[in-house]
């Protein structure tokens, strides 16, 4: 049989490769069609081929199946077969099928590179001896953009025990595609994992200016930028990106950031909210907002955000907390019991949610609720000088005078004029409802 050279590019089958720090479309797999040549099985691959032009998998796999039966070393026919399985997410019958391919010629860049990629994509490190094959062969068409695949995903594989060769393996992917940003933002993630930040803060930018929507390379720029020291120069371009794509969330939300790392904390305030009006769904950009309202006191501002982070966690005892608390800051006493109540049967022994649950419900004249939430709160937590005074008045509304006086008493004793005012009133009603002290 005659070796046949692929030419003419025809339609890709893509194939998706998941990378660690984020989900890049890397490989794809390609077929060619192949020159009619004086072979005996050339009219039936030539029919084949038109099928899977069709996208007709089961008629070419047919065809293909009988090619292969009659010459097993058919390499041609065996790299369509590896193309029709990968169509059809059979990767392992693929792996085989190009096994073949490259046994019966192995001096065909795109069987090398598909099967490179298939390996790549179930994490064999067997991928690199492919890969790097490919790279020394000539692809059949646009030898660039293969080529660069090829560097592409060979940076990948040998990524984590050859870090110096990948970010080689990226560079030169960078010089065969320059608009093309995946090769810019590996190179970035990489030099980041060896803590080069100010490296990883030029390639990041360099794939946010080939494509500012990508939030990978944004988030990264940000980050690589505050541990390299860069914020002022992260702010500035930011700030130039907004300008141009003023209703893009991630931008805000990543300029709010950069500006709360530098303490400028109402206009970081200001540019989260902007953000998080334009992608409402940024659970962690919502978190940080929180916080630094919170950190400002801007306690009533916190609120709505506080609660679209419950309605989205809902189970969460520890969002219930903090919006009780919240609610307590903002005198809204009947909220934050509500709240606290939802938390303490979360999470059963969440002492300081008992704690601030006896606040609320005290503001609230539930004097039950307070003491019932104040034992349960000793069963994890030591009293306090506090928690004894909060415990009389509770009792001393519900008329049990004997362990109000008990409880008047213990904060007395251990008070040490820390809460004067409460210490005042204390010795009030102690002569107020203690006969003994009447007598006196």
């Amino acid at each position: 049989m005659r070796k046949v050279a692929p030419s003419k590019a025809i339609v890709a089958v893509l194939l998706f490769v998941s990378f660690p720090a984020l989900s890049q479309q890397t490989g794809r797999t390609v077929r060619h069609h192949q020159e009619a040549v004086a072979d005996p099985l050339a009219v039936q691959l030539d029919e084949a081929e038109r099928a899977l032009e069709k996208n007709d998998f089961v008629g070419a796999e047919k065809l293909l199946q009988s090619a292969v039966s009659k010459d097993p070393k058919n390499y041609r026919a065996w790299y369509d077969l590896g193309y029709v399985y990968t169509a059809t997410n059979r990767r392992l019958e693929a792996v085989e099928a190009y096994r073949k391919s490259i046994a019966a010629n192995p001096q065909v860049f795109e069987s090398n590179l598909n099967l490179g990629l298939l390996l790549e994509q179930m994490n064999d490190v067997e991928a690199a001896r492919y890969l790097t094959a490919a790279i020394a062969l000539k692809p059949a068409s646009h030898p660039e953009q293969s080529l660069a695949q090829a560097y592409l995903s060979l940076g990948h594989v040998i990524q984590k025990d050859k870090p110096e060769e990948a970010l080689k393996a990226y560079r030169l992917a960078a010089e065969l595609q320059p608009q093309d940003p995946a090769p810019h933002l590996q190179a970035a993630i990489l030099l980041q994992q060896q803590q080069n930040f100010s490296e990883a803060a030029a390639e990041f930018q360099r794939a946010m200016e080939l494509d500012s929507g990508s939030d990978d390379a944004v988030a990264g720029f940000v980050s690589a930028s505050s541990r390299s020291g860069q914020l002022p120069q992260a702010e500035s371009l930011l700030r130039t990106l907004i300008a141009k794509q003023p209703t893009s969330g991630t931008l805000h939300v990543q300029l709010g950031r950069v500006l709360a790392a530098q303490n400028k904390n109402d206009e970081a305030i200001s540019e989260l909210s902007r953000g998080l009006e334009l992608a409402p769904a940024d659970a962690k950009a919502n978190e940080e907002l929180i916080q630094l309202l919170l950190a400002q006191k801007k306690y009533s501002e916190a609120l709505p955000y506080l609660k679209v982070a419950v309605q989205t966690n809902d189970g969460d005892p520890n969002l219930h907390y903090l919006l009780g608390t919240t609610y307590i800051r903002n005198k809204n006493f009947p909220e934050a019991q509500d709240e606290l109540i939802k938390a303490v049967k979360l999470k059963s022994d969440f002492g300081q949610a008992y704690n601030d649950l006896a606040f609320a419900a005290s503001e609230n004249k539930n004097f039950k609720l307070c003491v019932m939430a104040l034992d349960a709160r000793a069963k994890f937590l030591p009293e306090t000088s506090f928690t004894y005074f909060l415990r009389a008045t509770a009792l001393d509304h519900l008329h049990d005078w004997p362990d109000a006086i008990i409880n008047y008493e213990k904060f007395l004793a251990v008070d040490d004029g820390k809460l004067p005012d409460q210490e005042w009133q204390a010795r009030h009603r102690l002569i107020a409802i203690d006969p003994k002290r009447r007598k006196k």
